[in-house]
């Protein structure tokens, strides 16, 4: 439960909702205010305790049970246990909504220690005496009635130039309890069993200080009395009384004006939470100047008057059984004998005369009291037409008919009057139906234009994916495509790896050839050298044959024919000699010719052997390097495969 706010009388709890039925009911601006609860919980309206009159307009505007009010019921009953001396005045209305437990009740208060019950309809008697003879003295004509405090207040907040035509004299209760304190005597603390939540601030006003303590409100008092069981043997009030009996009807006290000056004087009846106030706001000008018809006006805040007060039970407020009751009583007061100042035969000059009679030890200024002007606390500013245009333009109303649609929602009976609560900061713009209407419409065109773009990109969004499936489809198809050159390249690889293989190993037996080859070059060359040294050899052998050859020729000439056949193996041997030197000379041709051979071979075979090892050195860099290819594309296979299982999976979705 939040806490209560105990300088308002009235005040808001936990369940109310921002309806905003509570400013639409209020009649003084400022005293229902919108405010933002803590921890997002919305909005509510307060009750601004410097503005609120008490009226109890809220009260029965709320259907949600949100507006309560306290009193001083609790601290009656605590005080009464301590033992504090305390009387009990009552309202004549508690007679007439309670006939059958009354004497009862009042039997229970005595039991818990009340000392005297007086009825507040003898105070009423008291009030009555006091407007006429006020009248009469001063000549005041035109004046409001103030036995309502809720009036009081409205006009000390909101009105404080009417407070000079604010009846001076003292309501019933406090006419009452100045009777009870200076001719009675009683010293008591003094409870007041109240129709009215308001009567708490008549109590309170430093202008009736000390006279009564305590407001003990019907609907208070009885749910204690129920709780409790506050109930005694009959007891009843003890002062004799009149008409006052009748003020809780409404034009109760005109009527007692009737009863003593006679029906032709002019009285101004009204009442109603609402169309009081309203009323007095627009005929203050008149009220204020002297301008009306009317001995007084006779105002008072509750519609059916204080026998259905803010304090009483709203299910017999539903009947008019209280008004039965009360007509009763009426009829009483009027059959007391003759010659008493209620007697019905008598005329009202007669009537006047005996009542003056009755309260001619009365002082008059005792019953008189004074009022303070309360405006400045209450008060609030018109904005002027900029500012009011700021406010409207605020809240989107840019044109006349969107200022003057006045529906009432807000609370407010006009758009206008809305304005003047959001520039004194006593409700908020959210608080426009109209406004927050139009928030939803632009949201609703906000939703609307989202929707088309959501579905406009919903639509790219599918045609995107169309694509993107065809993409993924094409590129499933070029994956394909590539797993088979891969696969094709792969094989290839493996092949040209064999193959690279081969070559290598011929290659080396080539360069293993060519090596072998140099060597058998080399000593073909050795060879080649050995046999020219040979060759030369046999030319000097065939020159020493030749030379021998000759010099065997000579011998045999010399022997004769003795020396013919030696001449015959001179000449063979020449001949040899000749043959073995023309070989010689032959074969060293033939030697240059192949040791030139030899020699081009060989560095052929050096150049071949130098080119055989790059191309070996090659092919086995070739191998490597195919092996790696083939390494590297399983590794793009298993890659393609990868990215191929995830299209697949994205076409699928």
């Amino acid at each position: 439960m939040k806490n209560i706010d105990m300088s308002s009388l009235v005040y808001t709890n936990d369940e109310c909702i921002g309806c905003n039925k509570c400013i639409n009911a209020c009649p003084a601006m400022g005293a229902c205010m919108s405010v933002d609860e803590a921890a997002g919980s919305g909005r509510k309206i307060e009750v601004n305790a410097d503005y609120c009159v008490a009226c109890g307009a809220c009260i029965d505007a709320c259907k949600h049970g949100a507006r309560k009010f306290y009193d001083d019921t609790e601290q009656f009953f605590e005080d009464l246990k301590k033992g504090e001396k305390i009387s009990v005045v009552i309202a004549p209305a508690f007679l007439a909504n309670y006939p059958k437990e009354y004497g009862s009740v009042l039997g229970g208060l005595k039991k818990c220690g009340v000392n005297r019950i007086i009825s507040i309809s003898f105070g009423a008697d008291i009030c009555t005496w006091g407007y006429l003879n006020y009248i009469q003295k001063y000549d005041y004509v035109g004046g409001i009635s103030q036995p309502c405090p809720a009036v009081v207040r409205y006009i000390e907040n909101y009105i404080p130039e009417l407070l000079p035509k604010l009846f001076p004299v003292q309501s019933p209760l406090m006419c009452g309890a100045i009777y009870m304190r200076k001719v009675l005597g009683i010293n008591d603390k003094i409870a007041f069993i109240s129709p009215c939540i308001a009567k708490k601030m008549e109590i309170e006003d430093p202008n009736n200080a000390g006279l009564v303590q305590y407001n003990v409100t019907f609907t208070h008092l009885m749910k204690y009395v129920k709780e409790n069981n506050i109930y005694g043997s009959d007891a009843t009030d003890e002062i004799e009384y009149g008409l006052g009996s009748i003020y809780p009807t409404p034009g109760g006290l005109k009527e007692n004006v009737y009863w003593f000056l006679g029906e032709d004087v002019a009285v101004r009846q009204i009442e109603g939470e609402k169309r009081l106030y309203e009323w007095l706001q627009k005929n203050k000008d008149r009220i204020k100047g002297g301008k009306t018809p009317f001995v007084f006006i006779d105002a008072l805040n509750c519609e059916s008057g204080c026998l259905c007060g803010t304090a009483v039970d709203p299910k017999i407020s539903e009947t008019d059984d209280a008004l039965y009751a009360i007509l009763k009583i009426k009829e009483n007061s009027k059959k007391n004998k003759k010659g008493n100042a209620w007697s019905k035969p008598d005329t009202p000059q007669r009537r006047l005369a005996n009542f003056n009679k009755q309260f001619k030890n009365l002082n008059l200024e005792d019953y008189l009291r004074k009022y303070t002007d309360r405006s400045s606390k209450a008060s609030y500013k018109e904005p002027n037409e900029k500012q009011r245009n700021e406010i409207y333009d605020s809240m989107g109303k840019t044109t006349k008919e969107s200022r003057e649609i006045d529906c009432t929602c807000c609370g407010y009976e006009t758009c206008k009057e809305m304005t003047k609560a959001i520039f004194n900061g006593f409700n908020v713009k959210e608080n426009c139906i109209h406004y927050q209407k139009d928030l939803v419409q632009q949201e609703v065109m906000r939703a609307e234009q989202l929707a088309k773009e959501v579905e406009k990109r919903h639509d790219e969004e599918i045609a995107e994916q169309k694509r993107l499936v065809k993409a993924i489809s094409d590129i499933n198809t070029q994956f394909e495509e590539l797993n088979t050159a891969i696969d094709i390249m792969m094989n290839g690889n493996k092949s040209n790896a064999k193959d690279s293989e081969s070559i290598a190993e011929k290659i080396t037996d080539v360069s293993k050839f060519t090596a072998e080859l140099k060597d058998s070059m080399e000593d073909i060359r050795t060879l080649i050298d050995q046999l020219a040294v040979d060759s030369n050899k046999v030319v000097e052998i065939a020159n020493s044959t030749n030379l021998l050859s000759l010099n065997a020729s000579i011998e045999a000439a010399r022997a004769g024919e003795a020396g013919k056949g030696f001449a015959v193996v001179a000449s063979q041997i020449s001949a040899l000699a000749a043959n073995s030197k023309k070989t010689a000379g032959n074969s060293t041709t033939n030697q240059s010719k192949i040791d030139g051979a030899v020699v081009d071979i060989m560095k052929r075979s050096e150049i071949l052997a130098s080119g055989i090892d790059q191309i070996n050195s090659m092919t086995h860099n070739l191998a490597k390097s195919t092996e790696k290819m083939s390494v590297n594309t399983e590794s793009i296979r298993e890659i393609v495969d990868s990215v191929k299982d995830i299209l697949d999976q994205l076409t699928k979705k």
